[in-house]
């Protein structure tokens, strides 16, 4: 049987859900059946290192992405992959005008996380990659939303799209949770308070706002900390935030942590109060390393990924009370529903093993 070779084509391997999907599928493909080669722009990134040693990487000669269509042109003919697979709707133009320029015969297939719309101007940018993903063979949506969407918005023809959800490497989050706190955080978790943790790009669609007036609820019935992950540009307004709330003795702004999963794992409950998610990724992780989730349903991911409030408790988008009732009863619970609350994650985390959804993208790569 001949391989077929799938080259992958993304922005740059920095730490980000689109790089973490592309890096589990590259890694996890079957090599008997497949031959990966990985095409970034000129940049560097200590991610890097997580990618097999058998995987091609190749990095064009220029860090801009509008310049990069003839260099990616040329390689496609070079290489004259089976396949060529993008994912976000920037990357996933350059990679279709890319592979129309090279005149091969190389299948594009296009992956869209993201849950966009409801602005007119948005909307007619939507059709536009619409149009363009009318070139490619395969439109993969990250959720059963995202496909409606895809669908309403975008106008992609219903057939054209398979819902594969994030892949989550459950290996190595089950060993990267056993690492120790670093030192300066240890204060914060290896002590007699509770913990909530949350991770994200500070920004407006993460709505860490609700989520710290939500706290100012809960700080004053249990003595706990919140920890928030990630970096952005509303940092500076979320401290101003907690101080305005009286709070900011038991907030902890860490910023972006290449190992997120030991403060998940060291945590009593991880909350989520995004505005929307395309998939929900964080809530799986989080899950995987056996801690409990709080979520607005942030439509359509964290809906789907707890399924309505099965594997987690849910709560409407912006609602910060209901988000602290929600908060204090998972940190309330007895030990007997706590384990219960705990089994059920793991077992909707292994719905979304690598092994389980690589195996759906090589049928349709097989199929293309």
């Amino acid at each position: 049987m001949e391989k077929k070779k799938v080259m992958f084509f993304i922005y740059r391997l920095s730490y980000g859900g689109a790089a973490r999907t592309i890096m589990n599928i590259v890694n996890h493909l079957d090599r008997n059946k497949f031959e990966p080669i990985l095409v970034t722009l000129n940049y560097t990134f200590a991610y890097e290192q997580y990618l097999k040693n058998d995987v091609e990487l190749v990095k064009l000669d220029t860090k801009r992405l509008r310049s990069s269509i003839v260099p990616l042109a040329k390689l496609i003919q070079k290489e004259q992959p089976h396949i060529l697979f993008s994912t976000i709707p920037n990357y996933n133009i350059i990679a279709t005008l890319a592979k129309l320029i090279s005149r091969t015969k190389t299948k594009v297939i296009v992956r869209e996380a993201a849950f966009l719309g409801r602005e007119g101007k948005i909307n007619l940018k939507l059709r536009l990659y619409g149009f363009i993903y009318k070139f490619s063979k395969k439109v993969i949506a990250l959720s059963q939303g995202v496909k409606e969407n895809l669908v309403e918005r975008y106008h992609v023809h219903r057939d054209k799209i398979e819902v594969i959800y994030n892949p989550v490497d459950l290996a190595y989050i089950d060993k990267a949770k056993e690492e120790a706190i670093d030192d300066e955080y240890a204060s914060i978790f290896l002590t007699n308070r509770k913990v909530i943790v949350t991770a994200g790009r500070l920004v407006k669609e993460k709505d860490q706002q609700t989520l710290l007036r939500a706290f100012q609820q809960v700080v004053a019935k249990v003595d706990c900390n919140l920890v928030l992950l990630g970096e952005g540009e509303l940092e500076h307004n979320l401290k101003t935030l907690a101080k305005e709330l009286n709070i900011e003795d038991n907030v902890y702004f860490i910023g972006f942590q290449q190992n997120p999963y030991k403060y998940f794992y060291h945590a009593d409950v991880f909350a989520l109060t995004s505005l929307t998610e395309g998939f929900g990724h964080v809530l799986v992780e989080a899950m995987a390393t056996n801690t409990p989730v709080v979520s607005t349903r942030c439509a359509p991911g964290g809906e789907e990924v707890l399924e309505n409030g099965v594997y987690g408790k849910m709560c409407e988008v912006g609602d910060s009370k209901e988000i602290a009732e929600s908060l204090l009863f998972v940190l309330q619970m007895d030990d007997k529903q706590l384990a219960h609350m705990i089994e059920k994650g793991k077992e909707r985390a292994h719905t979304f093993s690598v092994e389980r959804i690589v195996k759906q993208y090589e049928t349709i790569f097989l199929n293309a």
